[in-house]
């Protein structure tokens, strides 16, 4: 798999997240969102910086509506974490790197 955010669908969010070894990070966007459009780059550097440990994944809520609504996404960008199937953390607006990286280290 190469490094950077994974594209994820309704159908392979349980395959790609929730049986996922490693914890992973799931943004929440969609194309006509600005500040999703800030968080991008934040994302991919941690998707890079935690290759092999951890993974990042993209969910467009436009193209993918079924997950956003199972997880009462109800603005964005929102970032929820998920470890062993299970959500751990969730970051609604634009959050600093810092907040990323230290929940992702608490499950590490």
């Amino acid at each position: 798999m190469a490094n950077g955010a994974i594209n994820l669908t309704d159908d392979t969010f349980q395959a790609e997240v929730l049986d996922a070894a490693e914890p992973v990070l799931v943004d929440f966007w969609a194309e006509w969102c600005q500040p999703c459009k800030m968080l991008a780059p934040t994302l991919d550097e941690i998707a890079e910086e935690y290759s092999g440990r951890a993974k990042v994944a993209k969910m467009n809520i436009d193209d993918h509506k079924d997950v956003a609504v199972k997880f009462n996404i109800m603005s964005i960008p929102t970032v929820l974490l998920f470890k062993d199937g299970e959500l751990k953390n969730q970051f609604v607006g634009l959050s600093g790197k810092d907040k990323f990286t230290g929940a992702l280290d608490e499950l590490l």
